[in-house]
């Protein structure tokens, strides 16, 4: 069944038996959403998650991994809905047939930090390839979380515009710690080396110690999300309906202003921006 077909009838379904009253989801209480340490660490779907289940009575039990690892969980049918940060690899997944459709939901951007003494000099630019390379030049130490998540995928593709290899110093200045955005800020912290993460994360981080962000406001670093319904065409254990109208509610009003309300320390970690269907 072609994926647009699939989702009107989903949709269709969700607002019928959200039509009538006293009518429950008593087989689909809860779902699971595959989605990324950045938005768990962040601190988001606390302070959004309750707001949707007060309000429908499902349940959202969210795994939280990199974003190539929440994609494979995805694919497996290990979830209901997937929200990550990696589009090609999101476009890929819904053209392969294991989601139905995506969605804006929100974005932010990502920062590379680093220590005051900034051995490398990157502090106060705005090309994020091009400090890259002079950290590769200098061989200071990076911090890379080697993970397939969206971060990694976005480092990979910014050292590739600034034709360097990190892997082949794999070891020596450039050190992969196949752990999660908060993991790998108290590893680049606690060896003095520079990192590159979404400003979500870095914002609610505690560990900072002097740390600082020194390369900001580079188009390149643009970090969107998106949301996709897992194909019930491909894993019929999909809870479509409980799933569709999650993603009905955070591409929808009360979704976005929760989004734009999250706050830490009167700093926005989040900007909605889904588009009206």
């Amino acid at each position: 069944m072609h994926r647009f077909t699939l989702r009107r009838r989903i949709c269709a379904a969700t607002m019928m038996i959200m039509a009538l009253p006293g009518i429950g989801f008593a087989a689909d209480k809860s779902i699971i959403l595959q989605s990324t340490t950045s938005t768990a660490n962040s601190g988001l779907y606390d302070a959004l998650l309750p707001g949707f289940t007060e309000q429908t009575g499902i349940q959202v039990n969210v795994v939280a991994v990199g974003t190539g690892q929440a994609i494979k969980n995805a694919m497996n049918g290990d979830g209901d809905v997937l929200l990550v940060h990696a589009k090609p690899a999101e476009e890929a997944f819904v053209t392969e047939g294991y989601g139905v459709e995506r969605f804006d939901v929100m974005y932010n951007d990502f920062v590379i930090v680093g220590p005051p003494s900034d051995p490398a000099g990157i502090g106060g630019s705005g090309d994020a390839a091009a400090s890259l390379r002079k950290i590769a030049d200098r061989g200071a130490k990076f911090a890379s979380r080697g993970d397939n998540s969206g971060t990694h995928k976005k480092e990979t593709a910014l050292w590739e515009t600034a034709d360097v290899d990190p892997t082949a110093a794999s070891g020596d200045w450039y050190r992969e710690t196949g752990s999660g955005m908060g993991a790998t800020l108290n590893a680049a912290v606690g060896m003095g080396a520079y990192t590159m993460t979404d400003r979500g994360t870095w914002i609610s981080f505690k560990n900072k110690g002097d740390y600082t962000i020194l390369v900001e406001g580079d188009d390149a670093l643009f970090n969107q999300y998106g949301v996709i319904l897992v194909n019930p065409a491909k894993h019929d254990n999909v809870k479509a309906e409980a799933g569709q109208m999650f993603i009905d509610w955070i591409i929808g009003p009360q979704g976005q202003a929760a989004i734009a309300a999250y706050t830490l320390d009167g700093q926005q970690l989040f900007f909605p921006n889904a588009q009206p269907r």
